[in-house]
């Protein structure tokens, strides 16, 4: 299964493209605000407000074999730790070997943006590059997971 969290995720149609022709199911889990798919291998799961309340559904199911589309650092490590494959939109790997590492830049940043109130940030616009490379990802992650 391919579980997507959808909120603000910039590669729901190629999720549903690639995992389509892989034939696999698809969850799209959100808290509202996205128009459910016709087709019949994705499943619009509409949870609750509330703080990671998509997260938990997501980290509650996803297990060895599945794929964890997002870009939220505590649910991929949570998915890691599971056995699920987990990729960033822009197709970044998140894996045993570097997901400690990226949860401790992601805390340092954190406190970075906490100590500075007049830190600008925000990451730079997603571009034609990283949908590719997605594209790319997603479908190495599939055939590695469907043998």
């Amino acid at each position: 299964m391919i579980f997507v969290d959808a909120d603000a995720c910039p590669v729901k149609a190629e999720v549903e493209k690639v995992g389509t022709r892989h034939k696999i199911k698809i969850f799209i889990v959100s808290n509202g605000g996205i128009r459910p798919s016709q087709n019949p291998l994705v499943e619009t799961i509409v949870v609750p407000d509330g703080p990671d309340v998509a997260d938990m559904w997501i980290a509650d199911r996803a297990k060895q074999g599945d794929v964890v589309i997002t870009a939220d650092i505590p649910l991929a490590a949570r998915c890691v730790e599971q056995g699920a494959s987990v990729l960033k939109p822009n197709g970044e790997p998140l894996t045993e070997k570097n997901i400690g590492n990226v949860l401790a830049t992601r805390d340092l940043m954190a406190d970075v943006r906490a100590a500075d109130p007049f830190h600008q940030g925000g990451g730079r616009p997603f571009s034609k590059a990283d949908r590719s490379r997605f594209l790319d990802a997603l479908e190495r992650v599939l055939r590695k997971v469907g043998t």
